[in-house]
């Protein structure tokens, strides 16, 4: 299919994607050159924090059967998986940290609470994802192949579910990425052997045994038994202090039996034990549920809003490095927010400067914004961002309207201007159509 609009890419000469590429090298260099204690501090804080909050819920879990406690401890243990997945895992799979030379936060050795394993994702991530980002037909995350979620995708009737099948996908997100990564297209194909095949399965079904008995069995268990445990010794304390009464009460024949109280016992300890691992139970489904829907919601924002451009093989074909650096640009929305927000977010609310430079720590994004942003000024180039719910309702929008035939792109922000009070929040507002096909 034809290039429905024309992007800023290909208004820019080759003498000015030379000057992009070393103008934007010069901010990876600059940065890379001061790394040092201050971003070691910043990871080794935020896997104490998480670890902190992973405890502290479970530990509040034991009492899950009181609401209360439910409640805490499910928010503690969902902030505690967001921060392992976003801010860790996933900074620390891209090789953010790689330069600390830490054997354990390292690209090569860590591995997350995902279904996912390291190995296919950092494939289908790192290297595809992030090498071909938005180019149609070899950027397999567009739409995730089950979603169309740019005109130029050929209609297919599966696509009037996809309004349905996109809420399924935020609550299982982590499951639909782990499946997504086995890649069927190549298996179709025939592109990927058996042993390839095998091994990913493998280690999926290990990740998912790994989950489900650590979430569903062996914590709910500890719970259960941790509560009966309590229950049958508050009945013990309350029964040597009750003893001396009911033995004169018996003695009247006004006392039930000891035999009596003990099966009482048993019975109210059986019972907070059932209620408190159906209720730990319930605590992690809801947890890996607010979890994969944080998630999804991050990366759709930062993929799929209208501000993003596409592009088809051809153009960028010889894509020099310069080209290279504004397809990223252009292929990526960021997220306004506040510091709070963009920690949980993986500072993926920066996903303009992620894509820029997908291996740098984090925590410096929002440093380098201003420096992005001053480049996207002089080069007449857009700077994608937005509030969080607007960016979510356009997603969400996109993928309500191309659930059906047809469907043209809407229009694009125009360059960044950063005077005359124009920055970043008002890009969004001053949109132009670009002329297209």
């Amino acid at each position: 299919m034809a290039t429905l609009i024309e992007s800023p890419l290909s208004r820019l000469t080759a003498e000015q994607l030379d000057k992009i590429a070393d103008e934007f090298d010069a901010i990876h260099d600059n940065v890379r050159a001061e790394l040092g204690t201050r971003d070691r501090a910043y990871i080794t804080r935020m896997i104490e924090i998480h670890r902190r909050l992973l405890v502290a819920g479970r530990i509040v879990l034991f009492a899950s059967r009181y609401r209360p406690a439910w409640l805490a401890g499910t928010t503690m243990l969902s902030l505690a998986k967001i921060l392992e997945n976003m801010e860790i895992g996933h900074n620390v799979m891209h090789g953010q940290w790689d330069w600390m030379n830490d054997p354990q936060i390292n690209s090569s050795t860590w591995d997350w609470d995902a279904a996912s394993t390291a190995e296919a994702w950092k494939h289908s991530h790192n290297y595809v994802h992030h090498t071909y980002t938005n180019i149609r037909g070899k950027d397999r995350d567009l739409g995730y192949e089950i979603m169309r979620i740019d005109p130029h995708q050929k209609w297919n009737p599966v696509y009037l579910a996809q309004p349905f099948y996109n809420l399924l996908l935020a609550a299982i997100f982590e499951w639909g990425v782990a499946f997504h990564d086995l890649d069927f297209e190549a298996i179709r194909r025939g592109e990927k052997s058996k042993e390839a095949i095998k091994r990913e399965l493998k280690g999926m079904a290990g990740k998912a045994r790994a989950q489900i008995v650590k979430d569903y069995v062996a914590f709910p268990l500890i719970s259960a038994g941790l509560a009966a445990g309590a229950t049958w010794a508050a009945a013990n304390v309350r029964g040597k202090t009750q003893s001396r009464v009911g033995r004169g009460l018996r003695a009247l024949g006004l006392g039930a039996a000891p035999s009596t109280k003990r099966a009482e016992t048993i019975a109210d300890a059986l019972d907070a034990a059932r209620r408190t691992f159906r209720t730990t139970a319930q605590a992690d489904v809801a947890a890996n549920v607010v979890r994969n829907v944080w998630a999804y919601a991050i990366i759709f924002c930062g993929h799929f809003p209208d501000q993003t451009y596409t592009f088809s093989p051809e153009e960028v074909a010889d894509e020099t490095r310069g080209g290279y650096y504004v397809r990223q640009l252009l292929g990526a929305a960021n997220i306004e927010g506040s510091p709070t927000f963009h920690v949980l977010s993986g500072n993926l609310g920066y996903q303009v400067e992620h894509h820029l430079y997908p291996d740098m720590p984090s925590t410096r994004y929002a440093e380098i914004a201003p420096r992005v942003r001053e480049i996207c000024d002089r080069y007449d180039l857009p700077y994608n961002t937005g509030p969080f719910l607007k960016q979510l309702g356009a997603v969400q929008r996109t993928i309500v309207r191309l659930a059906f035939p047809g469907g043209a792109p809407r229009p694009k922000p125009g360059p960044y201007r950063n005077h005359d009070g124009w920055g970043p929040r008002d890009t969004g507002n001053k949109v132009t159509a670009l002329a297209g096909a």
